[in-house]
């Protein structure tokens, strides 16, 4: 028993290791636990179930030879929306919930545009967040874009269980070879086609020509496209076009393309996807198989009314530091405001032993919301059971006549309990969810193993009132498995330490996506503060209402509210007072979605000095929501807070720039045990907007097919200017991120330079006649903070060169460049000198930072620059595509071959002229002696 336990916990501290909520493991080669959720705004329509099935028959077996017989998909359960009819067969889901859907098959970004991708925006190597599939998609009305599904799923999948990128680039389709040829950005170059210009307007194709060249780029201009043959041979590369009939392998280190602009090779350092395949986790823990595998197994799962019951520490612990008032008005707040319309909700305390105080009842309205509130403990005293406090859940759910399966506990603790261990199994066992609030620095961490291991929320709140941990806990809860427009959202969340008759004001914003059911709670510490509160016409609110035992007020506001800027102002009424404020509110319309904000760290658990990533996502159902203020907040076991602005810059720890999420390191830590994120947004006026881009790790559509050498077009993508973007009015969100833990903090301060400069990874490369114009975004002394102290800047004519052999490949003279503050934008112009081959075109760079301690960053990404085109050097025009046609189109002379004819003609008549004048000169001057002076 004592090594099945040792097993269990070091399971457990391999699940903490990343942030990804993914329920997916990996057992005999076989993936189990993989979630499929339908949208609960995708309409009702059984045979989307059916395809699902049918998309992952397909992807098993495909994957299974992908990867040379080493992995397939063993279960899947496909996760049903409660607004669909009832069936039989239909099951209630235990741990799945659609926070943790491997797979969404939810509504387009926008209308039309059905492309699947992968919702990633993390390092290479590192998991994704899910994938996107819409109904259409599924349905099969896409399948001449974009492949069979089940191909496509195992695209996907790569994307997000194994960290790599795709293999074409839209931003860059072409790109000069070493060969001083043009080549489609593709893996691997032997996949056959035809670059062209193919354009339809009004079901017809109106222009079908060969490509010219871009004099600025000395690429093909912006329409020209790759179009591949319909017949191929090559068998890579999945990450390219799956969809291509002999594709049926990832490219490995002998069909890599290096040269080719994707972002495989920008995110990978230049790795093949089989190389960064065979070096996870998942490849290092298996062995081929002999046999085929099993057809996966599918459960169908269906939501229903949500359960949870509160188990609520009331043991003598806390009577301390406030927190058995402070956990009262946070649950206060979670059962007038955040749980929703339908749920069955319970209620249990515990100290040495444990009892149901509530049995689970249904909120309907108002009354059973207040009904609950008086089961709330009013006095500390006792011990701490912990399982106990569960398993009187357990009891008061089973009470009910509902099964545990996919019910919740809601579990707040702040005491140690080395019998905690005991039930740690038949709590995974049980199919509940554990959501575990540990509040305080000695709240046992045996639970946050339980709510790691069944799918549950684990927060972490000091015994710092201020900062409001408790009631941003209470609030994160909101069900993950309605639509987002019957959810909670947390528009601000704020607290502040005063003394007597001080204030505390400021403003919040409701936007008209909100404003459904607003609700304000004001709480203090000791003394009824002076509360005004006025809506955008500064007319003054009604009277709150004041629970004075609890040290609360609340104002809920039914229906519609004024759209606008809020305004409160909080007096302060006895000496060192702590007072906050929380406003929530629902969407205003179900057709409209709201802005939400979601956050998280990149890891759960870390040791010092390993830096970690704050990530929080701005979306307005689908779409990213650009050029927001996005401040994190980390509290520390003790309450000390570091505050970090988040950017979306696509430098630094942010991997992409204006995809909606916004980053930062974080390396300051204070000490070791839990911490705590929450993210503050806040929109301006016109500083906000919709960004329409294509997401960028989606799978590549195919804009047509070469057959018999003509052109079988597909038709035009839907497509969105980049600088397309609609304002967003002015917003303000709050997000709880979670908790995580950090071990092996130096109890004294350490005084080394532990932290390089953050890699550069937006280097970007333009040529204007002989110079070369490079700009990036500063990297910083630590990581992103701070400044450099000089930039080493290389170039090569070989990019395998630059990236492997740095050191020695040509630096150019930066001593006139002066590094500039982190996230400052950088520029700089050089000559780059003499270059070895006489007609070569282009050269690679990339940058090195050095900090003061002479700490070295990672290389940066490598550019390639065109620089010049020799006159004697002539492109092929006459067949200009990455392999030879087949049937080259009837198209005459090009402009190239006719402005040579015309100049060899030119020079032909010059020299017959010259020839003829001067004979006849010299019969009419004969020679005559040299004079001189």
């Amino acid at each position: 028993m004592g090594l099945f336990r040792s097993f269990v916990f070091l399971l457990m501290l391999y699940l903490l290791q990343g942030s990804n909520t993914s329920l997916v493991r990996l057992n005999n080669n076989g993936y189990e636990g993989i979630i499929i959720a339908i949208d609960p705004a995708v309409p009702e329509d059984e045979t989307l179930i059916e395809k699902i099935q049918n998309m992952v028959i397909d992807a098993s077996t495909y994957l299974f030879e992908a990867t040379e017989k080493r992995f397939f998909f063993k279960n899947v359960s496909i996760l049903i929306p409660e607004n669909w009819k009832s069936i039989t067969q239909y099951k209630r889901p235990k741990h799945e919930s659609y926070k943790h859907a491997d797979v969404r098959v939810a509504p387009p970004t926008l209308p039309g545009r059905d492309e699947p991708y992968t919702k990633q925006f993390t390092a290479c190597e590192e998991k994704g967040e899910y994938i996107h599939f819409t109904p259409d998609f599924v349905l099969g009305n896409k399948q001449n874009e974009f492949g069979p599904s089940g191909r496509l799923l195992v695209h996907e999948w790569a994307h997000l269980r194994w960290g790599v990128f795709d293999e074409y680039n839209d931003d860059e389709p072409f790109y000069r070879a070493k060969s001083r040829k043009i080549e489609a950005t593709r893996c691997s170059t032997s996949i056959t086609g035809l670059n062209r210009v193919y354009m339809c307007e009004g079901g017809s194709c109106v222009t079908n020509r060969e490509c010219r060249i871009d004099s600025k780029t000395k690429l093909y201009e912006k329409n020209c496209q790759f179009f591949p043959d319909k017949d191929q041979t090559e068998k890579t590369s999945i990450m390219f076009m799956q969809g291509i009939d002999s594709v049926t392998e990832f490219c490995n280190e002998k069909s890599h393309n290096q040269e080719a602009p994707t972002l495989q090779n920008k995110m990978c350092n230049y790795r093949s996807t089989w190389e960064v395949i065979s070096n996870s986790e998942d490849f290092k823990n298996t062995t081929a198989m002999l046999a085929p595998p099993p057809p996966p197994v599918f459960s169908l799962l269906k939501f229903s009314e949500r359960i949870v019951c509160l188990v609520l520490d009331k043991s003598g612990s806390m009577a301390a530091s406030n927190r058995l008032n402070r956990m009262n008005q946070a649950a206060q707040h979670f059962l007038l405001q955040t749980v929703e319309n339908g749920s069955w909700v319970g209620m249990v305390h515990f100290d040495s032993s444990a009892s149901i105080k509530s049995n689970l009842i249904q909120i309907i309205s108002s009354s059973e919301r207040r009904k609950l509130l008086e089961s709330l403990p009013t006095a500390a005293s006792g011990g701490t059971s912990i399982c106990s406090g569960i398993e009187s859940g357990f009891q008061a759910i089973r009470n009910a006549d509902f099964r545990i399966d996919g019910s919740e506990i809601v579990l707040l603790t702040d005491g140690e309990d080395s019998t905690a261990k005991s039930c740690i199994e038949k709590v995974k066992q049980s199919g509940a969810i554990i959501h575990f609030i540990a509040l305080g620095p000695d709240a046992a961490q045996a639970v946050k193993e339980m709510s790691i291991a069944t799918g549950g929320k684990y927060i972490y709140a000091s015994d710092e009132g201020q900062n409001n941990g408790l009631i941003d806990a209470f609030a994160a809860l909101a069900s993950e498995n309605i639509d987002a427009s019957q959810q909670s959202l947390q528009l601000e969340s704020k607290g502040l330490k005063l003394n007597s008759n001080d204030w505390m004001n400021g403003t919040v914003i409701i936007d008209s996506t909100v404003g459904k059911d607003t609700f304000f709670l004001i709480t203090w510490n000791q003394q009824l503060p002076s509360i005004y509160l006025f809506d955008p016409n500064g007319i003054p609110m009604g009277t709150f209402i004041v629970d004075s035992a609890s040290k609360m007020a609340y104002l809920s506001i039914k229906g519609a509210t004024k759209v606008g800027v809020w305004t409160y102002n909080i007096q302060a009424k006895a000496s060192s007072e702590t007072l906050t404020i929380t406003v929530n509110s629902r969407a205003a319309n179900s057709s409209v979605p709201p802005i939400t904000v979601n956050a998280k760290m990149n890891k759960d658990t870390n040791s010092y000095p390993s830096p970690l990533i704050v990530y929080a996502e701005i979306l307005q159902g689908y779409l990213p929501i650009l050029g927001a203020n996005v401040t994190a907040f980390i509290e520390s076991k003790f309450g000390e807070t570091e505050v970090l602005e988040l950017l979306d810059n696509g430098a630094g720890a942010d991997s992409f720039k204006n995809d909606g999420v916004y980053s930062r390191y974080f390396t300051t830590y204070k000490e070791n045990g839990p911490y705590n994120l929450k993210v503050r947004a806040h929109g301006g006026e016109n500083a906000v907007t919709w960004n329409l881009r294509h997401p960028l790790n989606r799978a590549a559509y195919i804009p047509g097919w070469v057959v018999d050498g003509n052109i079988e077009g597909n038709p035009p993508r839907p497509e969105n200017d980049e600088d397309t973007q609609t304002n967003v009015e002015s917003f303000t969100r709050v997000a709880t991120g979670g908790a995580f833990v950090v071990s092996n903090v130096p109890q004294s301060p350490s005084f080394l330079d532990l932290f390089p400069p953050s890699q550069i990874t937006d280097l970007e490369a333009t040529s204007n006649e002989d110079e070369i114009n490079l700009t990036w975004t500063a990297p910083g002394d630590d990581f992103d903070v701070g400044k450099v102290q000089e930039y080493i800047i290389r170039i090569s004519e070989s990019i395998l060169d630059l990236r492997d052999n740095f050191d020695d490949a040509l630096q150019v003279n930066t001593t006139a460049l002066l590094p500039k503050e982190a996230n400052s934008k950088e520029t700089f112009t050089f000559k780059p000198g003499n270059i070895s081959e006489e007609n070569e075109t282009h050269i690679f760079i990339a940058i090195q930072s050095v900090d003061k301690s002479n700490l070295t960053s990672k290389v940066s990404n490598i550019v390639q620059v065109a620089l010049f085109v020799q006159e004697d050097y002539i492109p092929d025009e006459i067949h200009p595509d990455t392999s030879p046609d087949k049937n080259p189109p009837k198209s005459g002379l090009s402009i190239y071959a006719l402005v040579l004819l015309v100049v060899g003609s030119v020079v032909i008549v010059s020299l017959i002229l010259s020839i003829t004048i001067c004979i006849v000169n010299k019969r009419r001057n004969p020679r005559r002696p040299r004079t001189g002076f």
